[in-house]
């Protein structure tokens, strides 16, 4: 009777570690980066025309199929023999490789909505932005906030009256 050896500890840790890593992307309007903080941003003043939902394609940086790949590979090499162990420890770390992209891939993918946008002077603009706690529709006064070379729209707060002088 052949015995396997008991998968490693390290094949649970890769696989988790890759799963928490795509979880950290992150477009989110709601969501300002440590970067961001306390930095001076340009705001204009804009209404919106149009209003469509998007996906925001997954990236794939690599460490979806690294580390994959070394539970593919650790995992195969653990089956059969030394010869047959090897075969498999290629075959799985391909595999896994392949399976760590898709999971990563799926796991930074995300819903957006383009935003159709005019300015008071006519100009127009767009911008693409993960879905957010606010709904925009069309006619909705709204400010684009650019911060660090990034814009995400919000809602204008209502106008009020200047204070008088005294």
């Amino acid at each position: 009777m052949t015995r396997f050896p008991a998968r490693p500890p390290t094949t649970a840790l890769l696989l988790a570690a890759t799963l928490a890593l795509a979880a950290c992307s992150t477009t989110s309007p709601d969501v300002v980066q440590p970067r961001d903080a306390q930095h001076l941003s340009t705001v204009l003043d804009a209404v919106v025309l149009n209003v469509r939902a998007v996906v925001v394609e997954g990236q794939q940086s690599g460490i979806g199929g690294a580390a994959g790949g070394a539970v593919g590979g650790i995992a195969g090499s653990s089956v059969g023999g030394r010869r047959e162990g090897s075969a498999v420890a290629v075959i799985g770390a391909v595999a896994g490789a392949v399976i760590g992209n898709a999971i990563e891939r799926q796991g930074t993918r995300e819903e957006a909505v383009e935003i159709l946008l005019q300015l008071p002077s006519g100009e127009r603009r767009a911008i693409v932005q993960a879905r957010g706690k606010e709904d925009f529709a069309e006619g909705d006064a709204v400010l684009l906030i650019t911060t660090g070379g990034k814009t995400r729209v919000a809602k204008a707060p209502p106008r009020s009256a200047p204070a008088a002088s005294r």
